[in-house]
Parts: structure tokens; sequence; C-alpha cells
């Protein structure tokens, strides 16, 4: 059995990973941008076309069948995949206004968000303490950056990073 360190991460996992995928599966189904293409007074897009309803959607799906297959509580998963779109959705806010492209790489921007914010969603389900919540995000940043590259060259990212 896993400790609950490792589910929780996984999860955060499948939870960012599940967009990219369904990017690559799903054709046109629910890619319309949330931000409906809308700018802000700087002339830039509240978050760009990458950041899409169905993103959204199939994070939370996954991130709940993932739960149920770490016997962890769906709803869980549903929280941890919500709450990592909401972590990502922010990131992306502010990288437009910082000027970087849709897509372009920050790093620990990129990352931190979408990993801190589930945590936190279910700390007080866990009693998780700061040097779990802080090593997990280490995790996950480290995940990230190895899988990354190894999705480009499947074919399931656009980019590397």
């Amino acid at each position: 059995m896993l400790p609950i360190e490792i589910k929780l991460l996984l999860l955060i996992v499948i939870a960012n990973g599940a967009p990219v995928l369904a990017a690559a599966v799903c054709g046109t189904w629910a890619k319309q941008p949330i931000d409906g293409g809308r700018v802000l007074a700087d002339g830039r897009r509240w978050l760009g076309d990458s950041k899409t309803w169905r993103g959204v959607i199939t994070a939370a799906l996954a991130a709940g069948v993932g739960a149920v297959l770490l016997e962890v509580p769906a709803w869980i998963g549903g929280i941890i995949g919500i709450a990592a779109m909401i972590g990502d959705l922010l990131s992306s806010f502010i990288k437009r206004r910082l000027g970087i492209p849709t897509s372009g790489m920050a790093l620990g921007l990129d990352q931190i968000p979408e990993a801190l914010l589930p945590l936190l969603a279910i700390a007080g389900e866990f009693a998780l303490n700061w040097p779990v919540i802080g090593g997990t995000v280490v995790g996950f940043i480290a995940l990230e950056l190895a899988l990354s590259p190894i999705f480009y060259w499947i074919g399931i990212r656009n980019r590397p990073y």
C-alpha cells in the first residue's frame, strides 16, 4: 500500500496530465477557451487558448477515477483535479500579465500553484503539515520536469516543457 503522500502526488500528476492527454485525443470537443477570447485593459488575454473547459472537466474526472484506483475517495480526486486547474489558471493569468506567451515556460510558476492549491484544499482531510506539502510540491516539480520531455518525444505535448 502506498503512503498517502505518494497517492496525492500521483493524483496531482493525473490531474495536470489529463488536459494534455485530452488535447491529443479529443480533437475539438470542449476546446472552447475559458476566457472566451476576452482581453484585459493591458491588451492581453485573460488566460489564452490553451486553457479550456475540456481541461477542467478531464482533470476532475481523471483525478476522480485515479483516486478510486488508489483507494482514495473519488470526491478527493475531484477536488484535487479542480484545485489543480484553478492553480493552472492562476499561473496562466499571471503569465499573461507578465507578457509570457501561451504555453511559454515559467519555471516554478508553471508548477507550484498546480500542486500547492490541491494540497491546501485537502490538507485537513489528511492532516497534512507544511513539510509534507512542501515535499510533495517539490516532488511534483521534479516529475513535471522529467515527464514533459518524454511526453513531447512521444507526441503528446507540443513543447518539451
